[in-house]
């Protein structure tokens, strides 16, 4: 799949996990990409010159100001190893997340939305799942060389905190867009505290 193919897909998935924290009572900012290299991504510039991969949202609400990284997945995948759903996302990805984690004032948070309930290996949950970074990083599953541009880490079903059925963030995406008053400032994740 061309890089562009991956990047209307994310940004389809990004929309449905935006409309779900819009529902929630939270402003969504999208981190779109601003470099005039169409291959690249959405980029945080640091104060020394450098950049990071940056998460898909940066979220603000009753709970405070946060970063999400939004995946949609068609479904998770069946780990014969360890016999467990597992999910993940790129390695080198990921490597620059615990960096926006550890060096901006705000927690990133991983989200997956799984949408189809049956894979080749049996049923497995749908929904929209997650949780903060700061928990995940000691929560891996395991990490694969074989996938991704650089690897992929994975985290088992289990690690990940179910937010929202596929039918509740649907049902967002479709109040939102129709301009429905928010179900209340239902706080999902508080700030970090220092």
């Amino acid at each position: 799949m061309r890089f562009a193919d991956k990047q209307r897909a994310g940004q389809q998935g990004e929309s449905l996990i935006g409309a779900w924290l819009r529902s929630r009572g939270n402003w969504v900012l999208p981190t779109y990409e601003v470099a005039l290299d169409a291959a690249k991504g959405p980029r945080l510039f640091g104060p020394g010159g450098g950049d990071l991969i940056s998460p898909d949202l940066l979220v603000m609400g009753p709970g405070g100001v946060l970063w999400v990284e939004a995946k949609q997945k068609t479904a998770f995948s069946w780990h014969r190893l360890t016999r467990r759903w597992v999910t993940g996302i790129d390695l080198r990805h990921y490597r620059d997340y615990l960096r926006v984690q550890d060096e901006t004032p705000f927690d990133v948070w991983l989200l997956f939305l799984h949408t189809q309930g049956q894979t080749p290996d049996g049923a497995c949950p749908t929904g929209l799942f997650g949780g903060a970074l700061d928990e995940l990083r000691s929560r891996e599953s395991h990490r694969s060389g074989n996938w991704g541009s650089g690897g992929m880490v994975y985290w088992a079903h289990e690690a990940l905190r179910l937010l929202a059925t596929l039918e509740d963030v649907e049902a967002a995406a479709g109040g939102v867009a129709a301009g429905e008053p928010s179900h209340g400032a239902y706080v999902w994740a508080a700030p970090r505290s220092e």
